[in-house]
């Protein structure tokens, strides 16, 4: 005789230990939701839904009674309905263990009047020394403060440009005075 053992319904089952938490559970499509799965062993795992546009991945600690976290955003595309959500975990599927309920969501106040232009950033906000540079650099005499959006303007420009050659030059000299006095040819300004 031979006997043939099939596996119970019970072990059929024997991961359905495993929930997800979607927070918020209803939300708007294209809005961020995070996801927590409890009951899965490991520190890693993997949720998944028609509602994501990715799928999330989770981590945590330790495994055993700590939860799995992670973060996803619903398609911005969706139309309203529940869509389920599956994990894989411990090297297992866990299917439709959870829910995201997605739903558009009404204005909660209706305008008064059209708007008449819409706010954008028009340029970068100009902070440290490079936007205050205009105001605390005095006026030079009998030289126009010029300013505009890129710079001071050309007095200016020239200004620093003849002070770095007067320091390049007192650089120069000086550096050629050291080398002919540690050569001993030159006239030194030591006593015999």
């Amino acid at each position: 005789m031979l006997f043939v053992l099939a596996p119970t319904a019970g072990s059929a089952y024997a991961h359905d230990g495993v929930k997800v938490t979607v927070t918020p559970s209803t939300a708007s499509p294209g809005a961020d939701v995070d996801v927590r799965v409890q009951g899965c062993k490991g520190t890693t795992g993997a949720a998944k839904s028609r509602a994501f546009v990715a799928d999330v991945e989770l981590t945590g600690r330790d495994g055993g009674g700590y939860p799995l976290f992670g973060d996803t955003t619903v398609k911005s595309g969706l139309e309203d309905g529940t869509y389920k959500v599956s994990v894989t975990c411990d090297g297992h599927d866990h299917r439709d263990v959870g829910t995201v309920q997605v739903r558009h969501q009404q204005p909660t106040h209706e305008p008064t009047h059209e708007p008449t232009h819409h706010a954008t950033p028009v340029a970068p906000v100009r902070a440290g020394g490079g936007g205050t540079a205009a105001f605390a650099a005095p006026a030079a005499p009998g030289v126009a403060q010029t300013t505009s959006e890129s710079g001071l303007g050309t007095p200016y420009t020239l200004l620093g440009l003849g002070l770095a050659a007067i320091a390049a030059v007192a650089v120069a000299f000086r550096s050629s005075r050291r080398r002919t006095a540690g050569t001993g040819a030159g006239t030194g300004t030591g006593t015999d």
